[in-house]
């Protein structure tokens, strides 16, 4: 396993040091431990325990996750999933229910993840996602140069059924002219080896592959350009304490696999690009004219 070089201790005001930002330009990715606090944690861990509650198992069991099965989402899912750009959504595990239809376990504990709106529509993550310490960590890191969120998940990975996200470059899901995501990965419990931990390979290769949506024609979701392959072997696996951040570059291959323990590993990412760049008209991701993108 290659050696920690791009592990600190978050500072208090969220700002990075230089050698922070070489390291994030060197290898794609940063880690920052203790950048968020317990009562930080534990807000958002409430949070979402409150939307999921109230979430109606029995009306949207079209919203499965995978990011394995990609057939599966060109279904009944294709509308629930696109429709979640402007919405906070619940997404089921893709082993979440069995032969018969019936969840295998209790509603709390079937979902893969809440999307995609939450830091602009929820106020608890809205707050958490444009903080100054956000803000700092951004302006210091010099890039995107004017972020905006765009995207954010809760991420459950649930313990026994937490289904494996394969390595992928988020700027394949978020493409700008030119590219600018940069993504946010809190950690709301520890994650560790056993529970599906990132891993993250060194390096900002070209994006070969892109999703795209023809909004005004098919509504399908397809992907262009050939999956590429990485050696894994050389991935480091980011087994952090719950409140350390991970910044990932929107070309950095990272990815986790299943959680088959019986610990969960709670998470929270946001996706931010340049407010200047071009937002391609193809991306997933499109909302109405009256609820536009806000930069931080």
């Amino acid at each position: 396993m290659r050696a920690k070089t791009s592990w600190s201790k978050c500072s208090t005001s969220g700002s990075l040091a230089p050698e922070d930002v070489s390291a994030f330009e060197t290898h794609g990715y940063l880690v920052l431990t203790d950048f968020a606090s317990p009562t930080e944690i534990s807000a958002m861990r409430a949070r979402a325990a409150e939307i999921v509650d109230k979430f109606d198992a029995n009306a949207n069991r079209e919203s499965i996750f995978s990011t394995v099965n990609q057939s599966g989402q060109k279904r009944a899912t294709d509308e629930y999933f696109l429709g979640s750009a402007d919405k906070v959504c619940c997404f089921f595990e893709e082993g979440a229910f069995d032969e018969r239809g019936e969840l295998r376990v209790p509603k709390h504990l079937s979902i893969n993840k809440i999307g995609h709106a939450l830091h602009d529509l929820d106020p608890v993550f809205r707050a958490w996602s444009r903080s100054e310490k956000v803000k700092n960590l951004f302006k210091t890191l010099g890039s995107p140069r004017n972020p905006q969120p765009v995207q954010s998940m809760y991420i459950f990975k649930q313990p026994s059924i937490g289904g494996e996200v394969v390595p992928h470059q988020d700027s394949t899901f978020l493409n700008t002219d030119p590219p600018t995501c940069v993504g946010i990965w809190l950690a709301l419990e520890d994650c560790t080896l056993e529970n599906g931990c990132l891993h993250a390979l060194s390096g900002t290769p070209d994006v070969a592959r892109r999703m795209v949506v023809d909004h005004d024609g098919t509504r399908a979701v397809e992907f262009i350009g050939d999956a590429p392959t990485h050696d894994l072997t050389v991935a480091e696996p980011l087994d952090v304490p719950a409140g350390t951040l991970v910044v990932l570059h929107g070309q950095n291959v990272h990815y986790s696999r299943p959680n088959l323990s019986p610990a969960s590993r709670h998470a929270y990412s946001v996706h931010y690009v340049d407010a200047t760049a071009t937002w391609r008209p193809t991306n997933w991701l499109r909302r109405s004219p009256d609820f536009p993108f806000v930069p931080l």
